[in-house]
């Protein structure tokens, strides 16, 4: 049976995104990033499903310094509905928690609620991670914040679900293996990821980016980072519509080649279906 690795505890948000988007597949938990890759490279796992950015917390750090040089294709995308629950022992009732057990971002994403049981928020290392030590304690005054695959993992009980303030909440992830899977150059449904490099002068990254407009080239997401603690040059890591061998963004790159460093193409992918309803 196919195998597809994940950062975080079983029942995290990212093991639910890895059911969902590879039904069938058994999930493999990886303490950090740079695990799932390996668990890739290795050949533990054929796939990783790795979370790249959130709509309410913003980009995920860590895969921004890791994809460089992971040595890994990017082969598609996957968008998970955060839907936060509030987990209890069996038995326990909203009246009797007093403390809430969570990740800090996910703490930050249920204020109301805290604020409404006015309950102790206790931040753990993880939501699937809080969800186990609620369930080793037994205590009913300790609740989690989690998933419901949490829920069901440890045992607990769903006392109220969707109980994160924003209804957007969202995660994007990317989908990576050792191989490449483009898509044809027919289809319209295409992303292409990429990494460059300008210098910190003036006018460096319009010239970069200049060909993008000219050639009516959409940019879905461009997200900018230092290397090495240098100040004298910045790396850009973009997700553009469209495939390489498509004229627009074949004239697009070629262009681009001429005014930056270390243009790398990441992958090349189907775009999601819930793109367009994230």
């Amino acid at each position: 049976m196919p195998v597809i690795a994940f950062q975080g505890r079983p029942g995290a948000y990212s093991d639910l995104a890895c059911r969902q988007a590879r039904p069938g597949w058994t999930t493999l938990p990886c303490p950090t990033f740079a695990d799932a890759i390996d668990a890739v490279h290795d050949g533990r796992a054929d796939e990783a499903l790795l979370a790249c950015e959130n709509t309410l917390a913003g980009r995920v750090p860590d895969i921004h310094s890791l994809l460089p040089d992971a040595g890994l294709h990017i082969v598609g995308e996957y968008f998970q509905r955060v839907e936060h629950c509030l987990l209890g022992v069996p038995g326990a009732t909203i009246e009797d928690i007093r403390r809430i057990h969570t990740h800090p971002v996910a703490l930050g994403q249920v204020r109301k609620l805290v604020s409404e049981l006015g309950v102790e928020p206790v931040v753990q290392f993880d939501t699937a991670g809080a969800a186990e030590m609620v369930a080793q304690w037994g205590r009913k005054e300790d609740a989690a914040i989690a998933s419901s695959l949490a829920a069901d993992l440890n045992g607990l009980t769903v006392l109220r679900s969707n109980v994160e303030d924003a209804p957007h909440n969202t995660t994007r992830f990317y989908r990576v293996s050792r191989k490449p899977c483009i898509p044809s150059p027919e289809r319209t449904d295409v992303l292409t990821t990429l990494l460059m490099r300008v210098g910190n002068c003036p006018g460096a990254l319009y010239a970069a980016l200049g060909g993008f407009s000219r050639h009516g080239i959409n940019m879905t997401r461009i997200e900018s980072y230092m290397l090495d603690g240098s100040f004298t040059a910045t790396q850009f890591l973009m997700d553009v519509e469209g495939h390489p061998e498509q004229a627009a963004l074949a004239s697009a790159l070629a262009e681009l080649e001429q005014v930056s460093d270390d243009l790398r193409i990441l992958g090349v992918y189907p775009s999601s279906l819930s793109r367009h309803a994230a």
